[in-house]
């Protein structure tokens, strides 16, 4: 092939490269044009409160569908996921702009603090009680 034709080809696809970009970047500000108004409706209550009710699901599921002889040893697994909806409840309180999602963000810390000390209590109690008897 011919070092002329080469470079023909060669600019006849950059010229076809740059018409689809352009059409591209028209195709992307249409697109974005049609979501905007929706992106400005979503409430951000309504996303926060979103995180938050999965996080309540995960953290059930998880914690009730533990056969009975592993909940012990998973305790420490259980509270580490409730350190992370801590986190997630923290950036909720924090990121919130309505009142309702602060609300609902310092609850679901409160709570999400309660089953990790709660969750540390047992655990001790259960250890203790495979610890030797001390003879006194």
């Amino acid at each position: 092939m011919n070092p002329t034709d080469l470079a023909n080809q060669a600019t006849a696809q950059a010229q076809n490269a740059l018409r689809l970009a352009e059409q591209a970047r028209q195709l992307a500000a249409t697109a974005g044009a049609h979501v905007e108004p929706i992106m400005a409706a979503a409430d951000p209550f309504l996303f926060l409160l979103t995180i938050f009710l999965l996080a309540c699901f995960v953290g059930y599921y998880v914690v009730w569908n533990v056969t009975p002889a592993l909940h012990s040893p998973l305790m420490g697994v259980t509270n580490a996921i409730s350190s992370v909806i801590v986190v997630g409840a923290i950036l909720a309180t924090g990121l919130g702009e309505s009142t309702a999602a602060k609300v609902f963000g310092f609850l679901a810390a409160m709570l999400a603090a309660v089953n990790i000390f709660g969750g540390f209590i047992v655990t001790r109690r259960m250890l203790a009680m495979f610890q030797p008897k001390k003879k006194g």
